[in-house]
């Protein structure tokens, strides 16, 4: 298998090669805090609701803004302009000339490795329709 995303810039890459680099992690789908003195970003463990949380998954990936019209469509131009993108997430990575972790299903061939590795949102998150205030989900965890 090619190893499109070490050969092409994210401008240049199909929106099927754009779509994969995605790792399944779930964590660009938690509700953030902004301190509005600051600008400091906190993580919380809440998802959106549109986010299956076993699989860490858009349950209607194709329809998610016309059901949350703030979720954020990542283009290469706003990959630079978004702050709270996780640390792992492959289309930063890319961007900034670093590898694709091991877990990576591009690179590993499975879906189920970032899950394995730890490195998605499944099994500590709640619904934001569970969660009531946002404030009382904060965490220390580095997304």
């Amino acid at each position: 298998m090619s190893r499109f995303w070490e050969e092409k810039p994210l401008e240049r890459m199909s929106r099927t090669e754009w779509e994969s680099l995605c790792d399944g992690c779930g964590k660009c789908c938690l509700h953030k805090l902004e301190d509005e003195e600051t600008g400091e970003v906190f993580a919380t463990n809440v998802a959106c609701r549109l986010l299956d949380r076993k699989n860490a998954q858009c349950m209607d990936y194709p329809n998610r803004r016309t059901h949350v019209p703030d979720c954020v469509r990542l283009t290469p131009a706003k990959l630079h302009t978004i702050d709270w993108l996780p640390k792992s997430c492959a289309y930063r990575l890319v961007a900034d000339g670093k590898p694709l972790p091991d877990w990576h299903h591009l690179i590993s061939g499975s879906r189920e490795t970032v899950h394995e590795a730890g490195a998605s949102t499944r099994g500590w998150t709640v619904s934001e329709d569970d969660a009531g205030e946002l404030e009382y989900h904060m965490i220390d965890r580095e997304l």
